[in-house]
């Protein structure tokens, strides 16, 4: 940690001392460029740490990569629940995370927010071709499924004055990612706000991706589905048969 705030004000110096002709008034980085899953991964946290020159707030934006997802509408027939409708949303990020130092509607205006996609509330997520027909009530309606789903799953998080400053110019803060976080490529986003505007952003990148016995598994299921099915099969059939065999009474 020592280390991590040293760099920072490091930075620090840097903008005051060595200003290049562009003013640039934040810098950030990640203490991990890599999150690694193997078995016996629970899940990790990152530590986002930086500076900042002058006065102002930041917010911190996680977003994994995006998917297309299907929410559905399940209606009860005859006492069963049956798929009754469903709409798809395009380029869904995989996980989403906001960290800031104030709560955002003191951070800016609506409409800075909504630019920047900053906040839940704010989150521009795409109707497929197919479902633009669908009213703007019920594109809202399965909206708002599709994000309690993600958050009730902890890939979907907003923590307000989560990111504290050390002296007025250093900040951190740490990022949680669930067991359950998707893999790809990552884009961390920082924001400085000053006014009620950004006056400076940048983005990091951040891997997250399976490693040792799960990612060759993995990687062998995607490439060869249909033998990743038999040996599934296989496998199966076999450990129901040893089974038998170990607790077949005498």
């Amino acid at each position: 940690m020592p280390r991590l705030l040293l760099a920072a004000a490091i930075w620090a110096a840097a903008l005051t001392f060595c200003r290049p002709g562009i003013a640039q008034d934040l810098v950030a980085d990640l203490s991990d460029h890599v999150i690694a899953i193997n078995t016996g991964f629970t899940g990790t946290k990152v530590l986002l740490f930086g500076a900042t020159e002058g006065d102002g707030d930041v917010a911190v934006v996680v977003r994994g990569p995006g998917d297309r997802a299907t929410v559905r509408e399940k209606d009860r027939v005859a006492g069963i629940w049956l798929n009754h409708a469903s709409l798809k949303f395009n380029g869904v990020p995989g996980f989403y995370a906001v960290a800031s130092s104030k709560p955002l509607e003191q951070l800016a205006p609506p409409p800075v927010l909504e630019r920047a996609g900053i906040g839940l509330k704010y989150l521009q997520l795409a109707v497929s071709e197919d479902d633009r027909e669908a009213g703007p009530e019920a594109i809202a309606a399965y909206r708002d499924a599709l994000i309690r789903g993600l958050q009730r799953e902890g890939l979907y998080v907003v923590e307000t004055g989560q990111i504290s400053f050390l002296g007025g110019r250093l900040f951190r803060t740490r990022i949680e990612f669930p067991a359950n976080v998707p893999t790809g490529q990552y884009q961390v986003e920082t924001y400085l706000f000053r006014g009620g505007q950004v006056v400076d952003a940048q983005t990091t990148p951040l891997i997250v991706g399976k490693v040792g016995m799960g990612a060759e598994i993995y990687e062998f299921a995607q490439d060869e589905p249909a033998l990743y099915g038999l040996a599934a099969i296989i496998v199966a059939v076999a450990s129901g048969w040893l089974a038998s065999v170990v607790f077949r009474r005498p």
